[in-house]
């Protein structure tokens, strides 16, 4: 690669007078421009030495790969003269250059305090499922599994308990997240959740029916009546809750100094919340938070299937934009007053929308016979999306050819309203896909699975024919080639860089990752702190913040190591460094070492990337233990295979 070609054709299509700033990380050259609509996109998507871009939150990044990008960079800069930042300084410019929108960094505050807690939502949502399933009636006849079966009752009762837990105290679990993202203590904000869920309050479920009865105990404030209200179930009050605490919190750590800091500032905090809460706020964002459940509510009985409709047609737009992740705070209000609202409306359409874009993926897969590097993403894609976790198909596949996107658009709009004319309604949170069905109820079990049947076939069948005809030229099927003899095949390994859990790189949470521009890999979730050279060969990039390396094996794979998403921000806080560039190093050699608590303390998640940079020069690169497998560092996790081999591979189910 030259670097002064790639950063003048990269300057000419980003146009020079555009530019604000410019920075790069270990992969990306990132810059903050004044109008994104000046880029000449064509120019950067055929340019043969980029391997992608995105844009997002005020960054246009452009993937250039480990080790070059420090090269482009250098020569960009000297080229154009603009403003050079660290990420954090670009992140600072990006949010004060672009235009303001309210909405959006609302929504952004949302995904930060719901993605943490989707685990425990999700793990709640499929034991709620599968209490359903046990005490359901009209599943497997008549009479439910409990009332044929009475020796499972108290199976079914401790299920019952585990999938409650975390909706009965769904304030605490916000309150450590929320808290921790005003930037507050997360365990007093934990010890906030608590206090809107002591037992010696009426149970949030209970509140409307206490006060209409006139049963509602009060404190008494100085002649001011305070009712003793619990918050089950409510999001807004402890968001709004953990926004004051942390507030406090930081006043008091400003103004209070030393031993007196250390303890009265909790209990200032403490103290001030609790009665604002009780008082003025916590009432105040019940009323506003059912009133949101109230109107959602309202929606689908009004317009009924055609509002399922319309809502299914703009899902996985929604999805694009981001939007989507404001969802969950709505989903646990429609579930916690599911004796109201019927249940959650949001699920049965996500999984339209999710089928839908998988399917269409997959017709991509059988379309693209001449680009395997697309078949073999559009195969991982499309499979992910059916599970529910749709960003690499849109990013990945979708999108880049855009009529898939927009024929799923229109199939999601037809199954939703489908959805909408049998009344599906999920009982619980679940996996948005063709598994979804465990959180439905069984009498809706027929129309869900009727309805996400028609989403993949239109979508499959549509974009099929369509992409028949309008396929790019370059993916159309090439003669095939017959090899003269017999040729063994022989994959070049790469190992674990760090020990912990297999994870697909496809749903890692970084579309240049997960959509395969980097190339093709694994992530792993580590269990150690070590990250250790996973082949012989040479340092090719050791970087500044210490949170990724590149290495070129002797026998040619370049790796990349990444630790974390976005961690470049930490700007090295965290991490050590063993090597430097140009080093060559044994396999197993120590590399750097990263603290998980620092990085998830500054609210990253810690997820490594292991991805082979070159795997276009390979047939293939395939992972060699199933996703959710433990690893250590002497396991191969990935083969390279030579495309003189790959038709004579047989590589084992995993």
């Amino acid at each position: 690669m030259k670097y002064d070609e790639v950063a003048k054709r990269v300057a000419n299509a980003v146009e020079q007078d555009n530019i604000i700033a410019a920075a790069h990380c270990a992969t990306r050259l990132r810059l903050v421009v004044k109008d994104v609509k000046k880029i000449d996109q064509d120019a950067l998507d055929n340019d043969p030495d980029l391997k992608g871009t995105f844009n997002a939150n005020g960054q246009y990044q452009i993937i250039v790969g480990p080790g070059d990008v420090n090269g482009v960079y250098d020569e960009f800069v000297k080229l154009t003269g603009v403003k050079q930042a660290s990420t954090d300084d670009l992140k600072q410019i990006a949010a004060q250059s672009g235009k303001k929108n309210p909405i959006m960094d609302l929504i952004k505050v949302l995904s930060d305090i719901f993605v943490p807690l989707i685990p425990a939502l999700v793990a709640g949502g499929l034991l709620m499922a599968l209490n359903n399933i046990l005490t359901g009636a009209g599943m497997f006849g008549p009479k439910s599994l409990v009332q044929m079966f009475p020796q499972i009752t108290g199976l079914a009762e401790m299920v019952n308990l585990m999938a409650s837990a975390p909706f009965a105290f769904l304030p605490i679990l916000i309150g450590i997240t929320a808290t921790r993202r005003f930037g507050g203590s997360e365990i007093l904000g934990a010890a906030a959740g608590m206090m809107l869920v002591m037992p010696s309050l009426v149970n949030g479920y209970n509140v409307a029916e206490a006060v209409a009865t006139g049963k509602m105990p009060t404190w008494d404030l100085f002649g001011l009546h305070v009712a003793q209200a619990g918050y089950q179930g409510q999001v807004l009050p402890i968001i709004g809750v953990a926004f004051i605490l942390a507030t406090l919190e930081k006043f008091f750590h400003k103004h209070l100094k030393g031993a007196i800091d250390f303890t009265f500032t909790p209990m200032l905090a403490m103290l001030i919340t609790g009665f604002v809460t009780f008082i003025v706020v916590g009432p105040i964002l019940r009323v506003i938070s059912n009133g949101i459940t109230d109107g959602l509510t309202w929606m689908v009985t009004t317009f009924g299937f055609i509002g399922y409709g319309i809502f299914g047609s703009f899902y996985s737009a929604i999805v694009i934009t981001g939007l989507h992740q404001s969802f969950p705070a709505i989903e646990t209000q429609l579930l916690a007053n599911i004796a109201k609202t019927g249940g959650d409306f949001i699920f049965p359409i996500a999984a339209s929308a999710n089928v839908a874009q998988g399917a269409a993926t997959f017709a991509i897969y059988f379309l693209a016979k001449g680009n395997p590097k697309m078949r073999a993403l559009a195969s991982s894609a499309g499979a992910s999306a059916m599970l529910g976790i749709t960003e690499p198909a849109l990013f990945g596949v979708n999108l880049k050819y855009k009529f898939p996107f927009f024929i799923a658009l229109g199939a999601s709009g037809v199954a939703s309203l489908m959805m909408g004319l049998f009344h599906v309604m999920s009982s619980s949170l679940g996996p948005a896909g063709l598994i979804g069905f465990i959180a439905i109820p069984a009498n809706k079990w027929v129309g869900f699975f009727i309805s996400v049947i028609i989403a993949f076939v239109l979508a499959f069948v549509v974009t099929f024919v369509y992409g028949r005809s309008h396929m790019p030229a370059s993916d159309t099927p090439k003669a095939p080639v017959v090899p003269d003899e017999t040729v063994v095949a022989v994959g070049l390994s790469v190992n674990a860089p760090v020990a912990g859990a297999l994870v697909d790189i496809a749903t890692v949470n970084d579309p240049v990752f997960s959509s395969g521009m980097m190339g093709q890999g694994v992530a792993i979730e580590p269990s150690d702190n070590q990250i250790v050279a996973p082949a012989d060969g040479l340092i090719t990039v050791a970087y500044a913040t210490k949170h990724a390396y590149g290495l070129k094996t002797d026998d040619g794979v370049e790796v990349l190591i990444h630790v974390g998403i976005d961690t470049v921000n930490l700007e090295g806080k965290g991490f050590t460094s063993e090597v430097v560039q140009g080093q060559y190093v044994t396999k197993g050699t120590v590399l750097g070492t990263f603290d998980k608590q620092v990085i998830a303390d500054a609210g990253y998640p810690v997820t490594t990337m292991v991805v082979v940079t070159n795997s276009q020069s390979y047939e293939k690169v395939v992972h060699d233990k199933p996703f959710g497998s433990k690893v250590v560092p002497t396991d191969v996790v990935l083969t390279a295979v030579p495309e003189a081999a790959a038709e004579n591979l047989i590589v084992a189910p995993v």
